[in-house]
């Protein structure tokens, strides 16, 4: 009893600290363990563990959230859906075109070999995005799950959602809401060991990549963090001001830091799915809205690949010395935007989409795919900053979409936004 007793103590004084700083510390240790003991190989395994506990959870916990909330849901899915996707897409095309201004001022010049990337399957364009993304759709709901195909998970889910309100029991809709609160405490649970797998995360990038990236592709991967920096610090915040006319810095920081940090060593929108679903509780959004609009963000939501699409091309562009007109390079923006809304919510998933953006200025497969390569070999930087970005941003614009109905209701927004209404801070 007085062991059982103890334990209960350590746990309560564990939760106790802020998640941040947990995480926070978790980071150092797992640095200065990566530098000091770099093959202790164990201690990489609780990042691991924590990443395979994310990703086996999620695509079940969406699948039931979102019948269950539909459901059992009064509100339904209104104008802040439609005001959710517009914002994830006009997002996607702005960084697009911030990423080509960047490119035009600081122009990249790649060192290629003889040798290609290879890769299994490679889109040639963008009907096969779109083909992808309408097949994946339909793929068997058990499937699905177990293959974390969230297109697919979301479509199936809707449409048995939408039918269990109509003709299911009650005990059926409060068995789905039962297990939608099991699944919910159980990624609390989860969410709460992410000290732990952010430790293992950090060690495995030190330990394998130390500091010789930089001086290899230390320009392409300032231009890559500046756009995205550029795009997370100032293109959100103007979109979030323009909507909300309010100070929007409070809130794109809270997103950064409870959903990017984790996004930036889980390297997986996918993966951070649980994570987002919680920090929009803890934001007083509506579950209907979010259960939904969060797993398909992970989908569409793709700040940092049209990011790296863009810039990534117009490298391999300047290195073989083609010239590029305004036009040409809005083009190649809108190419991006919709390619990178087809790329997989996993490390590397847009990356592959390179190629088919390179067919647009008739560079061959060959040579784009050692700049998929190159991007490969960049990706503890790249991909970790491309979905922080991504993943934040579902939060965010879910938030802006609730709170400007908000506004439109008279209701008050939360304290942190100048508001009188309290959340979860």
């Amino acid at each position: 009893m007085e062991k059982t007793s103890l334990l209960v103590r350590i746990v309560q004084k564990y939760t106790s600290i802020n998640l941040i700083i947990r995480i926070l510390i978790g980071l150092v240790i797992g640095a200065v363990l990566g530098i000091t003991v770099p093959k202790a190989t164990a201690i990489g395994l609780l990042g691991t563990l924590f990443v395979s506990a994310l990703k086996a959870i999620a695509p079940v916990l969406v699948f039931i959230l979102v019948i269950s909330s539909l459901a059992n849901g009064q509100s339904r899915i209104d104008r802040r859906f439609g005001f959710v996707i517009f914002e994830y897409l006009f997002s996607t095309l702005i960084a697009a075109l911030v990423a080509v201004g960047f490119s035009f001022a600081f122009p990249i010049t790649l060192k290629l070999s003889g040798e290609a990337f290879a890769a299994d399957s490679v889109p040639s364009d963008v009907a096969q995005v779109l083909e992808k993304i309408l097949t994946d759709m339909l793929t068997n709901p058990v499937t699905a799950i177990s293959s974390g195909n969230y297109i697919s998970i979301l479509f199936w889910a809707v449409i048995f959602g939408i039918l269990m309100k109509k003709l299911g029991s009650d005990s059926t809709r409060r068995l789905f809401s039962d297990l939608s609160e099991i699944l919910s405490t159980a990624v609390r649970g989860v969410i709460n060991l992410a000290p732990f797998g952010i430790l293992g995360l950090v060690f495995n990038s030190v330990a394998e990549n130390g500091a010789s990236i930089f001086s290899d592709y230390g320009m392409l991967i300032s231009v890559l963090v500046a756009s995205m920096v550029t795009v997370a610090l100032i293109v959100n915040p103007l979109i979030v001001f323009v909507a909300l006319r309010r100070n929007p810095y409070p809130l794109v920081f809270r997103c950064i830091r409870e959903s990017g940090i984790t996004a930036f060593f889980t390297r997986s929108s996918a993966a951070n799915i649980p994570v987002n679903m919680r920090l929009c509780e803890r934001l007083g959004l509506d579950p209907d809205i979010y259960s939904v609009s969060i797993p398909l963000g992970s989908t569409i939501n793709m700040d940092g690949a049209a990011v790296v699409i863009t810039i990534m091309t117009l490298a391999a562009v300047h290195t073989m010395d083609i010239s590029v007109s305004l036009p040409s390079a809005v083009v190649l923006s809108v190419l991006s935007t919709l390619a990178a809304c087809g790329a997989s919510g996993v490390a590397g998933g847009s990356l592959l989409l390179i190629p088919m953006a390179c067919s647009l200025f008739g560079i061959s497969s060959d040579i784009s795919m050692q700049v998929v390569g190159i991007g490969f070999a960049i990706s503890v930087i790249q991909d970790s900053m491309e979905t922080a970005l991504n993943s934040s941003g579902d939060v965010l614009f879910t938030a802006v979409a609730e709170y400007r109905s908000w506004i439109k209701q008279g209701k008050s927004l939360p304290t942190f936004l100048g508001g009188e209404t309290k959340v979860d801070i």
